[in-house]
C-alpha cells in the first residue's frame, strides 16, 4: 500500500530521533547498547553520583487501591505539594498547587502550552534551540519566529531581541519560548538577566515559556520562578521535569508552573485528551523530591557536570574546536574548522559506534520537512552530550574522538 491508502498524515520523527535511526543503519545496533558512545543523547547518568555525595535514587513505590483508580486531571495531590515545596523553598517563591500541572514529561507540558495558544499570539524562539521545538510548533500550528545565534552574539542574544515590538502588529502578544540553561549551547541567563527576563515577560502582552529541564545544570540552581512578582495575572509557563537533574528519564514526569487560570485549561485538556498520569510514576517523583534528599542531589549534580564539562571543554579547546559552550546544561556547542561539515564528521564517527548531533537539527529556521535546497548557517557546529558519560570513560571518548577527527582532517587537507 502507497501513503495515500493511509489515513494519518505522516510526521517525520524527531532530529535527535532521526540520528539514532541513521547511526543504527550504519552501525547495525540501537545508540546506548555495549561498545557505543551516546554523545548525540540527552540524558543524564541514571545512577548515583558517588563521587560527589550524590544520594541513592529510590528503588521502589508502593501502590495500594486508591492508586488504581483514575488520576487526577492536574496531578497527584502529594507530588503537586512536593512541587510547591520544592520551588518555594529553593527559590523563596509562593506559588501553590493550583499552580502546577504533572504531565508525563516535560515535552507534553510544553506542547500542551502550544496547542491552546490564542490566535493573536506569536512565538519567538533562538534560532538555535532543542529540535523538538521545530516539532511541536509545526504540529501545533503555532506561528513563531526565530531570533538571531551567531558567533558575534556568542550565542546568546538579549532578553530585549524576544520582545522586540518593531513592525508587530498591535494586539499582538509575544511568547518566547527559551531553554535556561540553553540546549544545545549551556548559555545560561541566571541573576539580573534573568531578573530582567521575568520583568519583560510580566509586562501586558507578553508572556514566556521558560524550559528549565536544565536547572540544576548550573551553579546555583537556576528558576525563573525566583524573579516572578504576580504569576496569577501573567502568562508565565515554567516547564520543569525529572528528567534531567533528577536523573530519572524513564518515569516521565514533568509538569507545568503558571496562573491558575492557565492551568484550569490544561487540566480540563487532561481530562479528555491525556487522562492524568501514573500513579506509581507520580509516587516515584515525590521521593525524589523529598528535601533532605533533593538537596544533596543538587549539589551533586552541579559538582559533577561541572567538572565534565570544564574537562571536555579543555580537550576540545586542544584539539583545535571552536568551544561556544556557556556555564550550564550538559553539552559543549561546537565548531568544526572551515572545510570541514558535522554531517560528514557523524558519519565517520557511526562507523565506531560513536555519534554527536548535528547543528542542523537545531536550527530552528529550517524547513520542517527536508528540502535539499535549504543549506543551514550551522553546518560546521554540533553538539556534544557528556550528560551520560561514566567519568572512567572520558580518555576513551576523547581518544576515539580525537582519532576520528584528526583523520578527517588529513582527509580534508585542513591544517
Amino acid at each position: 500500500m502507497t501513503d495515500s491508502h493511509f489515513f494519518l498524515n505522516h510526521v517525520p520523527p524527531m532530529g535527535i530521533y532521526e540520528t539514532l535511526y541513521a547511526f543504527r543503519d550504519t552501525f547495525g545496533r540501537f545508540m546506548g547498547e555495549k561498545d557505543t558512545h551516546p554523545w548525540s543523547q540527552g540524558f543524564p547518568l541514571t545512577t548515583p553520583l558517588e563521587k560527589f555525595g550524590g544520594p541513592e535514587l529510590p528503588g521502589s513505590v508502593e501502590v495500594d487501591w486508591e492508586d488504581r483508580f483514575y488520576p487526577k486531571a492536574w496531578g497527584h495531590p502529594k507530588l503537586r505539594e512536593a512541587i510547591v515545596e520544592y520551588y518555594n523553598s529553593q527559590y523563596g517563591s509562593t506559588i501553590a498547587p493550583e499552580n502546577v500541572m504533572v504531565f508525563a514529561g516535560g515535552r507534553p507540558g510544553i506542547f500542551t502550552v502550544m496547542a491552546f495558544l490564542k490566535s493573536h499570539v506569536k512565538v519567538r524562539i533562538g534560532n538555535i534551540e532543542w529540535p523538538a521545538y521545530l516539532d511541536i510548533l509545526t504540529q501545533t500550528d503555532t506561528e513563531y519566529e526565530t531570533v538571531p545565534f551567531t558567533k558575534e552574539n556568542n550565542f546568546h542574544p538579549n532578553n530585549a531581541e524576544y520582545f522586540d515590538r518593531q513592525g508587530v502588529d498591535e494586539g499582538t502578544g509575544l511568547m518566547p519560548v527559551i531553554s535556561n540553561p540553553q540546549n544545545p549551547s549551556g548559555q545560561t541567563r541566571s541573576g539580573e538577566e534573568l531578573r530582567e527576563l521575568i520583568e519583560m515577560a510580566e509586562q501586558p502582552g507578553n508572556g514566556i515559556l521558560l524550559d528549565e529541564a536544565y536547572e540544576m545544570f548550573h551553579s546555583p540552581s537556576v528558576s525563573g520562578i525566583e524573579f516572578v512578582n504576580d504569576l496569577d495575572n501573567c502568562n508565565i509557563f515554567l516547564s520543569g521535569a525529572c528528567t534531567k537533574g533528577l536523573q530519572s528519564p524513564g518515569i516521565r514526569i514533568g509538569w507545568i508552573i503558571a496562573a491558575n487560570s492557565n492551568i484550569e485549561i490544561m487540566a480540563n485538556y487532561s481530562s479528555f485528551g491525556m487522562g492524568g498520569v501514573s500513579h506509581p510514576s507520580q509516587h516515584y517523583a515525590v521521593k525524589l523530591l523529598e528535601p533532605g534528599r533533593v538537596k544533596k542531589a543538587r549539589q551533586a549534580v552541579e559538582a559533577h557536570y561541572n567538572w565534565q564539562r570544564e574537562r571536555y571543554g579543555k580537550a576540545f579547546e586542544e584539539m583545535g574546536l571552536g568551544v561556544y559552550t556557556g556555564n550550564g546544561g550538559f553539552y559543549h556547542w561546537l565548531e568544526l574548522p572551515k572545510g570541514m561539515t558535522s554531517h560528514e564528521l557523524n558519519k565517520r564517527l557511526f562507523k565506531e559506534g560513536a555519534a554527536i548531533l548535528c547543528a542542523f537539527d537545531c536550527d530552528m529556521a529550517r524547513p520542517h520537512s527536508k528540502d535539499p535546497s535549504y543549506k543551514s548557517p550551522y553546518e560546521r557546529f554540533f553538539r556534544f552530550s557528556f550528560g551520560p558519560l561514566l567519568p572512567e570513560t572520558f580518555d576513551s571518548d576523547i581518544q576515539l574522538f580525537r582519532e576520528v577527527y584528526e583523520e578527517y582532517r588529513r582527509d580534508v587537507g585542513v591544517e
